[in-house]
């Protein structure tokens, strides 16, 4: 499993954009939509995907690409939408930060990672960051809300690390594509009976679901997956915790907001908590694996940065 710095940065891309489109679909896109809200993001990016990547499944990965469309796409995408409505976004976010946790416990028995303690220390001072940063303030909490994002961070726990399990093999922007056009033709149909004609869209709107759609639906599922299938899903789910900063920053710098000292001393923290749980680089370049039990010292499996050694799944 290669430990090299540019999947960390290549992977971080996602959390960011992820963070950013909170307040693009707060500011910009109708709130009473969640189905095609949903629908608009999932479809118009994995026809994009598949049409760079001109390849269709082959095999199993007809049915798997269904699964996982339905879980990383089509539920996780309508929840978040939810959940974005009914509580604070402070809440909702919180909530969302116990996925690193919640991965690095799904991955042990699907993929055979177990966390570090560097990982799952990593994952307690990234949460306690988050919490630092965000519950100040918050008003009457909506049960439905803490459901449905917690419902989401299940969900999209599960079929990240049912996505990494079958990712041997597969060309992760091709298998992307698969996700998101499954998961986009899940939701017109169910979008269209329950919601009725889609909603009309003005200038910025469009400009808004283009930055969804290229920016945080395309680029960011592209370079989550890439980084699921490169770098421990440990360090994958702490990376997803600059989700909440980029919150938190991007309404200082846009929405002229004050960073508090309790807001800044969360900053940090759940920096922190990402460089604890990063990969460690052994001497020559390579992540040093310790072997399991039972295997002895020899047996330890150096994974050099070109892509040679152990893949998990």
């Amino acid at each position: 499993m290669e430990a090299n710095p540019r999947w960390v940065a290549l992977t971080a891309v996602a959390p960011v954009a992820w963070g950013a489109n909170y307040f693009v679909t707060h500011e910009f896109l109708p709130a009473d939509r969640p189905l095609y809200g949903a629908a608009l993001r999932a479809l118009p990016a994995g026809l994009l995907l598949l049409a760079v990547r001109r390849r269709l499944p082959r095999g199993a990965w007809w049915w798997r690409s269904a699964v996982l469309g339905l879980l990383n796409m089509s539920v996780f995408f309508v929840l978040v939408y939810a959940a974005s409505q009914l509580l604070p976004t402070s809440v909702a976010s919180t909530v969302m930060a116990v996925a690193p946790l919640t991965m690095m416990l799904i991955a042990w028995p699907l993929v055979s990672e177990r966390p570090r303690p560097a990982h799952l220390a990593g994952a307690a001072i990234g949460l306690g960051g988050v919490c630092l940063m965000l519950l100040s303030g918050v008003g009457k909490v909506s049960l439905p809300g803490i459901l449905a994002s917690a419902a989401a961070m299940l969900v999209s726990s599960f079929g990240y690390i049912l996505a990494k399990r079958w990712s041997t093999g597969v060309d992760v922007l091709a298998s992307t594509a698969w996700q998101l056009t499954a998961g986009g033709l899940f939701l017109l149909p169910v979008a269209a009976a329950v919601e009725g004609r889609p909603p009309a869209l003005s200038g910025q709107s469009l400009l808004a679901f283009a930055y969804v759609t290229l920016i945080a639906t395309a680029l960011a599922f592209v370079a989550w997956f890439t980084g699921l299938r490169h770098l421990p899903t440990g360090t994958v789910g702490l990376i997803g915790l600059l989700n909440p900063v980029t919150g938190v920053v991007l309404g200082t710098v846009v929405a002229k907001e004050v960073l508090t000292v309790q807001q800044l001393g969360g900053l940090v923290l759940v920096l922190a908590g990402v460089v604890l749980g990063r990969p460690r680089r052994a001497a020559g370049g390579g992540t040093v694996r310790r072997p399991g039990p039972g295997v002895p010292p020899e047996a330890s499996v150096r994974d050099r940065s070109n892509g040679a050694g152990v893949r998990c799944g």
